[in-house]
């Protein structure tokens, strides 16, 4: 057995549709677990940690971080199989005070409106960690406000083992976006024509490194469709470069939506609406519009009644430039 060897199919599908099978090999999960290590050191006690996984351990986060991270740690680890009975989930945490919790951004949306979640005692936890999907500034903050830790997140897919960029451990304050490449992986910010964009403006992002992919299982036409003339990964991810080097998503490259000529990122609109009070949580698409091509259509849910479509409006308006703001709100 070599570190060339296929280890898994991981399989993916992100919002290309069909699922392709990422031939992940040993030397791309090692190379993975030892970037990991490498982005905490003083923070990770060896033997000695317990860490909640909530989200699926067949999902690359939970298997690369929470799975074989920590057994390679020596970590506990303690597995919540339904994660949606919070009432389970609030009990179990009490019971096993973890030290290490990751999950994505719905998770701790889901923990923070939780009756009795916010009565545990949460002095033994020192890292939250967030991927899978964008962390909202302000679901970091309320958890902050509870736990006395900001969430930290990171970056990756499962074609990349998943870890890519994450934000610093050691750092105390808040910090959008997603943090800076781990060790021996360089990330390039591309064009339409393949080449890097000027600093400061946004980018396919595209990585090389040894945790990426061979390429997709009996799929070399795939392959190719990701994969740069000089050998980069295209993640499908638009980025910004901030001017200390840290890197922030701006959406999925297929998820803009065109309002007039207008680029609109959903992520930006869920990121505004995540603030309103009354407001759980929200997502936001593009639909047809006979003037402008396209317009933004919200999906809200809401922990208030008294909370109306032009109330979300007006919040918006406040926010964002008014090409931006929902056409279209619907509460679910």
């Amino acid at each position: 057995m070599g570190l060339e060897d296929l280890l898994f199919l991981q399989y993916t599908g992100g919002t290309t549709g069909l699922s392709k099978g990422a031939m992940l090999t040993h030397e791309n999960l090692l190379a993975n677990i030892a970037q990991f290590e490498a982005v905490s050191p003083g923070f990770i006690d060896r033997g000695n940690e317990v860490v909640i996984t909530a989200i699926p351990m067949y999902h690359i986060f939970a298997l690369m971080v929470n799975t074989l991270s920590f057994f390679k740690l020596g970590g506990s680890n303690v597995l919540v199989t339904n994660p949606r009975d919070m009432e389970s989930f609030v009990k179990t945490w009490a019971a096993s005070s973890p030290t290490i919790f990751t999950g994505v951004n719905t998770l701790y949306v889901g923990l923070l409106h939780t009756p009795g979640f916010s009565d545990i005692d949460f002095s033994n936890l020192k890292i939250s960690m967030g991927g899978g999907a964008p962390v909202q500034q302000a679901v970091s903050q309320k958890w902050k406000d509870l736990t006395g830790r900001y969430i930290k997140e990171g970056y990756g897919l499962s074609e990349t083992s998943p870890i890519l960029t994450v934000n610093q451990l050691a750092e105390s304050e808040y910090r959008a976006g997603i943090g800076l490449p781990v060790p021996s992986t360089d990330i390039s910010l591309r064009g339409d024509d393949g080449q890097e964009v000027p600093q400061g403006e946004s980018g396919e992002l595209c990585a090389k490194g040894p945790q990426i992919m061979k390429g997709y299982w009996r799929q070399p036409e795939a392959t190719a469709e990701v994969t740069t003339e000089d050998g980069y990964f295209k993640t499908g991810d638009i980025a910004v470069m901030e001017p200390d080097g840290y890197f922030r998503i701006v959406d999925r490259k297929k998820d803009m939506i065109l309002v007039s000529g207008f680029n609109v990122f959903p992520n930006e609109i869920e990121e505004a609406v995540a603030g309103m009070p009354g407001v759980i949580e929200s997502a936001c698409v593009g639909v047809p519009h006979e003037a402008t091509g396209e317009a933004v259509k919200l999906f809200v849910v809401k922990a208030d009644a008294a909370v109306t479509e032009d109330d979300v409006r007006s919040f918006c308006r406040e926010r964002l430039a008014g090409y931006k703001v929902p056409k279209q709100v619907v509460f679910m």
